[in-house]
This record gives structure tokens, sequence and C-alpha cells, in this order.
């Protein structure tokens, strides 16, 4: 797979058939439309292509209070690197001019002009450009590239769909999640320098920098963590942290189990299995440091119950 970032007209691009959307977490949804448009795109002789917007245009138009976002970029381009779901990926930036781009004005210059549109694969609520006016009759309309709408794709009985999974992961069920998405949900990120208490309580932890305002989900987890050292298990704690701290900022920390090395600068990726608990606020460090124990003590056997039933 090979990704752009703006303008695409600079590179060789042979025309392709193309699909159009956030796919914020690559749940099922996205990866079955994907399946169907390679489907397509064989049929036809044609690469896959896949247009995306950075940042989320719903974090553009309510930048004082977004929407959980489920993944950052980097993540979205490795879920759909992953088993070859699309050859070429573009990332356009949204911006104000680019919102306020007539939809007539989006089919002419990107996706006739930039990307050579032959076959166009949308969601079935799918609409663009300014006002949102556009939509899948303007599309369909147009005689340069085939459009053709993908119905909602069913899961458990519900439509797959990023809201769905965020309101999932909001209440804590990621078991369901998970079955949504295709995997356990994770979020990646760089170990960063924080204040260091859980080395004085006998928790160390690796301090995840949260690209986002906004997390999908808060509390204490059971997790697995992909490191340059291997995949660890562990518990961590995603929220405000009130007991040490009255900061409005979400934090990701994670305490690993038997490790002693050292991650700061390094990429992780944390996986989010079992939700064992809310975060609360404790009158002092011992309670803390009693509920840690108890929160680690539930990890493990979670854990190697886990193990038990994969072996």
């Amino acid at each position: 797979m090979r990704a752009f970032l703006g303008d695409p007209r600079r590179h060789d691009l042979l025309p392709c058939a193309l699909t159009i959307g956030n796919f914020d977490g690559v749940h099922l949804g996205h990866q079955k439309m994907l399946a169907r448009l390679r489907h397509e795109a064989a049929a036809r002789g044609l690469p896959t292509a896949l247009l995306t917007f950075e940042p989320h245009p719903r974090e553009f138009f309510a930048r004082s209070q977004p929407p959980a976002r489920l993944s950052v970029l980097r993540d979205k381009l490795q879920f759909l690197a992953e088993e070859e779901r699309v050859d070429y990926v573009f990332v356009y930036r949204f911006n104000h001019a680019f919102s306020r781009m007539p939809a007539e004005l989006f089919m002419r210059e990107v996706l006739q002009q930039q990307l050579q549109t032959r076959y166009l694969l949308i969601g079935d609520d799918f609409q663009f450009g300014a006002d949102r006016k556009g939509n899948f009759e303007l599309l369909s309309a147009c005689p340069d590239f085939v459009t053709e709408a993908m119905p909602s794709v069913l899961v458990a009985g519900e439509r797959a769909s990023s809201t769905l999974v965020r309101d999932t992961l909001a209440a804590g069920d990621l078991q369901r999640a998970a079955t949504l998405l295709g995997r356990p949900y994770q979020i990646s990120g760089k170990v960063m320098h924080g204040q260091k208490l859980g080395r004085t309580i006998g928790f160390p932890t690796a301090n995840v920098h949260l690209p986002h305002l906004r997390p999908a989900l808060q509390g204490v987890f059971v997790v697995e963590v992909d490191t340059p050292q291997g995949r660890l298990g562990g518990v961590a704690s995603l929220g405000k942290n009130p007991t040490v701290t009255d900061s409005q900022h979400y934090k990701l920390e994670v305490h690993l189990f038997d490790f002693h090395g050292d991650l700061y600068g390094q990429r992780v990726s944390v996986h989010f299995l079992k939700k064992l608990r809310d975060e609360a606020r404790y009158d002092d460090l011992n309670e803390l440091v009693a509920q840690i124990e108890r929160d680690a003590a539930s990890a493990k056997t979670y854990l190697t119950s886990l193990q038990r039933d994969q072996a």
C-alpha cells in the first residue's frame, strides 16, 4: 500500500476504483466495503484507492467539543495496509477552504482530475461538499465514472459504524467493541516522561502520549502492549488521575508486568482487553496503592485465564 498526503497529481497514478470516508477505526463495516471495492476493481482491471481526511471533519467543525477519535492516522494507515486491503490511500487536509468547496467542484477537480476515478463505492449515507449538498444522486449522474452505494453491514444484528464502536467503548463493553472492530481496541503513542509517581509507590508506569483531546474510553483496564521488546501484559489507567492531580487532561498510564526496561521515546500499542472499573478519587496514596494492587491481581488472573483458553 502507498499513502499520499495532499494533492496526488505530482505522482504517476493510474485511473482507479475509489472509496471515500473517514474510516475511523477501520471496523468490520469498513473492511467489508474494502473487500467489495477490491472485487469491483479486479473486474475492471483497476487498482483500489481510498480518500480520507485529516483532521476528521467533525473535529474541524467542533473544535471545542471534538468527538472521540478511534484511531490516529498512523494506526488507520496500519490497519488499511494489513492484508493488502487497498493499494493507495490519499489523505487530504480538511480545512476551511476544503469545507467550502462546492460538491460539483469536488467531483470535477478531486474525483475526476486528481484521482482519475473510474469506479466509486460510497456508503449509503454519504454526503459531501459545501453544506453537504453532494449525494449519491449527484455522483451517479456523472458519466465519467460508475457510482455504487454500499448497503449497511450488520454485525450481530446491528449496523456497524464508528459511532456504534464509540458508544460501545464508552459503555466499557470491550468484547462487543472487539467484535465490531474484528480485533481488540488499541491506542498507539510514544512513551513520554511523566511525574514518575508510580516508581515511588512500587508501580512504575509508561506514560503513553494521547494525540487527541478526548479518548473513546475511560477507566482501568486489562491490557496487552506491543513494545520493541515484544508483547507484554499489564494494567492501564486512562483518565484524569483525580487522586494526584486536578488537571483536565487525559492520561494513559500503563503498568507492565515483569518488565524493567526503559521505553521512553519509543512507540507502543496498547490493546484493551477488559474493563476492570471506572476511575475513582482516593483520600490518600495508601488507598490508591491498595486499589492498584487489587487491579494488578485481577489483571494477572484474567491474562492467565486468557492464555489458558488460547493454549
